[in-house]
């Protein structure tokens, strides 16, 4: 796993980076965004790709 494809999942609602995932950059040029568990709301919701730092 390269570290260039490394992108993160942020919440939508409390804005924590839950899930790590991997995204080729040359083809899919929009941000990623997936509907997944969290752990701290307690239920399922949008997370869109932040920046790691």
């Amino acid at each position: 796993m390269s570290q260039d494809n490394l992108v993160g999942l942020a919440c939508s609602q409390c804005k924590r980076v839950n899930y790590f995932t991997t995204r080729n950059k040359k083809k899919v040029k929009a941000k990623l965004s997936l509907k997944k568990f969290c752990p701290w709301d307690k239920k399922h919701t949008l997370h869109t790709e932040a920046k790691l730092k």
